[in-house]
C-alpha cells in the first residue's frame, strides 16, 4: 500500500505534468488519479479500491472458439442481491463460456458448482485465462454473453454460496 505522501506526490504529478491520470496496482492495492479536465473545482479526484481476491486465474490450453455462439439461459429464481457471491473478471478480455463453440458451456445458470470448478476462459493478448469459482453454490445469473469484451473489475457471475 502506499503511504498518504506517496499518494500525494503522484497527485502533485499527475497535475505538474499535465496528464490525464495514472493507475497504480501493488499488493492488492488499485489508485487511480485522474487528472484536471477543465473541471470547476480544480482538484484531481483520486480513486481507489482494494483488488477482488476472490477470483484465480489460471494459463490454461483451451481451444480458442470460432466464433461466439448465443447459449439461452434458464431464467433464475429471484435470490436476495446481498447474498449472493460474484466472481468478477481479473483482466480486460474477451469472455467465453466454453472451451469450443461446439462444448457445452462451463457453467450455465440453476448449475451447482464446487470451489476451484472453472467456470468460463477468458482470452487476453492469445492466452487462455481459466477462470475458476472460489466459492460452492449455485450459478445464479451469467452477465456477459459469449464472446462478449470484458473489462477488469466487471461481474462474470453471481453465484448462491452454499
Amino acid at each position: 500500500m502506499l503511504s498518504f505522501k506517496e499518494i500525494k506526490e503522484l497527485i502533485d504529478l499527475v497535475a505538474e505534468k499535465g496528464l490525464t491520470g495514472v493507475e497504480i496496482e501493488r499488493s492488492g492495492f488499485r489508485l487511480r488519479i485522474e487528472g484536471h479536465r477543465g473541471d470547476s473545482n480544480g482538484g484531481s479526484p483520486v480513486y481507489y479500491t482494494p483488488l477482488p481476491e476472490a477470483v484465480r486465474v489460471s494459463g490454461g490450453a483451451a481451444a480458442l472458439p470460432a466464433a461466439p455462439s448465443a447459449v439461452p439461459e434458464a431464467p433464475a429464481a429471484p435470490v436476495e442481491e446481498d447474498t449472493l457471491h460474484y466472481i468478477v473478471s481479473p483482466i480486460v478480455g474477451t469472455f467465453y463460456r466454453s472451451a469450443s463453440p461446439e462444448a457445452a458451456p462451463f457453467a450455465s445458470p440453476g448449475d451447482k458448482v464446487e470451489k476451484n470448478k472453472i467456470l468460463c476462459i477468458i482470452e487476453a493478448m492469445k492466452l487462455m485465462n481459466e477462470i475458476e469459482s472460489d466459492v460452492a453454490g449455485e450459478i445464479v445469473k451469467v452477465f456477459p454473453q459469449n464472446g462478449q469484451p470484458v473489462e477488469y473489475g466487471e461481474k462474470l457471475f453471481a453465484i448462491k454460496a452454499s
